[in-house]
């Protein structure tokens, strides 16, 4: 019985997709900002910056 209780767990969370839409916001926020630094060379410090202050506030966020 513990065994079918732990499948039935194990694909409830499987099917889980609350948070796949904001996986997929990230991943095109991330082509968005490639693209921009690729065609407008000026932008790309500016876009270093920006990913720089989120994975400062992402690793401070993980550390606590």
């Amino acid at each position: 019985m513990k065994r079918l209780t732990k499948a039935v767990i194990a694909l409830k969370i499987w099917k889980d997709k609350n948070g796949q839409d904001l996986i997929e916001y990230a991943l095109m926020a991330g082509f968005v900002a490639v693209a921009a630094g690729a065609l407008m060379p000026s932008v790309s410090s500016s876009i270093s910056t920006v990913f720089s202050k989120i994975s400062s506030v992402m690793a401070g966020a993980a550390a606590s």
